[in-house]
């Protein structure tokens, strides 16, 4: 039976949501499950727009072939080549002998790897700028290169207004039978497994991601549909500058992430003491054991903070293994613009602090002054230098605060707590920090 989701007149979603896979390309866990977007075009001319995982095939074609009710699939868009939406296409093209495939040009390259060059006389090659004009409806392909892969386009349909943005504006999560971002509390509910889905995936390619943004901006849309996720008919423009936020390396928080990685407890000790001094400081804390919470998220969250605080014991005359492999992890994502600071612990030699370091000093971070070694356990008499830390680290984030308060000389008052926010105007989907009150329960001074 089939599951499907009109998008509006002539376009259909016939996706399918899985929620059994454990982890989505083998490293991201995925507890909520992930969508996997397909959309048909029914015009007078008929067009797919990308096929999906094979752990969802069955649901796709049956939402196929409902939809097209007999008639011929005449044109299959890839708009991105990973298999997750690609794995129908090889038994699309023996169903439908008269079906063109249309692609850029890498990824005829790379389809004739993944089929087998019998595919590729299916091919026509389609290059930005050029159109397709299936009746009532003219489509016109956007290079995206980079955004995640080389060879990615995305569709405008400049009939509808619509851009299928392929693994573009995605999000982790089934859909639950919701399609639109606005039938869901997107912010809530949704937005750190955006953020998570975004950082993971592209966020090594935050100037890719800014080149398609112009690219957006000088289109007028009016829906966004990703390959995974939700569709977006409203409000584009939260998650437009989110994605901007996000692949400029700008922080969306002013306060410190911690990351520890302890074996017995003395170096979570350390880690947990800085917290309480921050805390009590008034600055906003989250904090990661780096041997319990996957590196997926721990990177998400290292996006989301302007300060990151790593912990770490000494192993094996090194970094800990989980926290060696998290700061590999953000290293190789390229994290810009953040400031730092370090915990190490040794018995005997402390080493873990040098090593992260290295790991790190390709990024060109600014570490703070301060950070702490320890031997084993915290002794009373260095608290003093985790006071100091939380100091340096207050300060540094009060002045970035009145920095950009010097620039606006704006000031917004949260009538709940009286926390007061310092900038030119408040952030889309703000929320305070301290009692999380919403951005309509703050007034400027």
């Amino acid at each position: 039976m089939y599951c499907t989701r009109k998008v509006n007149d002539d376009y259909t979603w016939i996706g399918a949501d899985a929620r059994r896979l454990a982890m989505f390309e083998g490293v991201f866990g995925v507890p909520d499950g992930i969508s996997f977007n397909s959309y048909l075009l029914c015009d007078e001319k008929t067009v797919l727009f990308d096929t999906v995982d094979a752990a969802v095939s069955r649901t796709f074609e049956e939402n196929l072939l409902h939809h097209l009710n007999g008639r011929p699939l005449d044109y299959l868009v890839v708009h991105h080549m990973e298999p997750d939406h690609t794995s129908e296409i090889a038994h699309l093209a023996l169903r439908y002998p008269g079906m063109q495939i249309l692609c850029s040009a890498m990824a005829k390259t790379m389809m004739g790897q993944f089929f087998g060059p019998e595919i590729l006389s299916r091919i026509t090659v389609v290059a930005e700028g050029e159109t397709l004009c299936t009746g009532r409806h003219t489509l016109q392909f956007v290079a995206a290169p980079m955004v995640h892969w080389p060879e990615v386009l995305m569709t405008y349909d400049a009939t509808d207004k619509l851009l299928l943005t392929a693994d573009a504006f995605g999000c982790f999560g089934a859909l639950n039978g919701h399609l639109f971002a606005d039938e869901v509390n997107f912010d809530r509910d949704y937005l750190d497994e955006a953020r998570r889905y975004y950082t993971n995936i592209v966020g090594k390619y935050g100037q890719q991601v800014q080149a398609v943004l112009k690219k957006v901006a000088e289109l007028e849309i009016t829906m966004l549909l990703p390959l995974h996720g939700f569709v977006w008919r409203r409000d584009l423009d939260y998650i437009l500058e989110k994605h901007d936020l996000w692949s400029r390396y700008e922080p969306e928080v002013q306060g410190v992430m911690i990351a520890y990685a302890s074996v017995y407890g003395g170096t979570e000790n350390a880690a947990n003491v800085l917290a309480c001094q921050l805390a009590e400081r008034g600055v906003k804390v989250t904090m990661f054991d780096t041997s319990v919470t996957p590196a997926s998220y721990i990177l998400s969250a290292a996006f989301q903070y302007s300060h990151l605080v790593f912990a770490a014991t000494t192993y094996n005359a090194g970094v800990f293994i989980t926290m060696e492999e998290l700061l590999h992890d953000i290293a190789a994502h390229k994290l810009k613009n953040r400031k730092f600071m370090l915990m190490e612990n040794g018995s005997w030699a402390p080493a873990s602090g040098r090593g992260m370091t290295a790991i790190l000093e390709p990024l060109q971070w600014k570490q703070l002054d301060g950070g702490i070694t320890i031997r084993s356990a915290l002794r009373a008499d260095q608290l003093l230098q985790i006071e100091r830390m939380a100091d340096v680290l207050q300060k540094d984030l009060a002045q970035g605060v009145s920095t950009a308060a010097a620039e606006s000389g704006k000031q917004y008052v949260c009538k709940i707590c009286g926390y007061v926010y310092e900038g030119d105007a408040l952030p889309e989907g703000y929320k305070c920090p301290l009692c999380g009150a919403a951005a309509e329960y703050f007034v400027e001074k």
